[in-house]
């Protein structure tokens, strides 16, 4: 029987870079989620937006301001949806549900919740732009999406969503779809460890 101190040296080597190697994939495996969010916050892939000039909590920073032009030649619609994930016993509906504006305008939109359960609870909503490459082109000033939101017991609430569609977005794309997911942000946290 071939034991270890046996084997041929080039075995070992072979094993030490085989075990590298698995480390290496493992490492790479773990850096891709991290990596995916940076390259769909930079380009609007899979209908990520990212707020343009914000200053602390969300609100618009003094010097962003609406774009300078507006191109009244053409169109958009906006449509705008809610879902509430499970284990969120929340309703949630756009009072706006579409809008036709012209690229480059400001405009708001407000979306209305309503916690449904008898005790206090926070949601948080994250957003997502369809088409994906018109996500670049949505850009959110102030939306409550920026903070969770906290409801009492059958509490009811009306947020408010102000934006813009830039006027470089593509001349093809007529229409775009605003969808929030409202989320529980106590069910995403991992639950205590008892002590023993």
């Amino acid at each position: 029987m071939e034991t270890t101190a046996n084997r041929p040296p080039g075995n070992r080597k072979l094993v030490a870079r085989l075990l590298l190697l698995v480390a290496a994939a493992f490492a790479f495996g773990f850096a891709l989620v991290p990596l995916y969010d940076v390259l769909c916050d930079a380009t609007g892939f899979n209908g990520k937006t990212r707020p343009g000039g914000l200053g602390v909590g969300g609100i618009a920073a003094p010097d962003a301001r609406a774009p300078s032009r507006i191109d009244l030649s053409r169109t958009v619609t906006v449509e705008f949806t809610g879902t509430v994930m499970p284990g969120l016993p929340w309703e949630m509906r756009p009072l706006t549900t579409s809008l036709d504006l012209h690229p480059g305008e400001l405009h708001q939109a407000r979306f209305l919740v309503h916690n449904r359960s008898p005790q206090t609870i926070v949601g948080q909503a994250v957003p997502s732009v369809s088409p994906g490459q018109a996500a670049q082109h949505f850009e959110k000033l102030d939306c409550f999406c920026f903070a969770q939101q906290t409801l009492a017991p059958g509490e009811t609430k009306e947020l408010p969503l102000t934006f813009i569609v830039k006027p470089e977005i593509d001349e093809r794309i007529r229409t775009v779809t605003l969808s929030y997911a409202f989320f529980n942000v106590a069910a995403q946290k991992p639950a205590p460890q008892e002590r023993e």
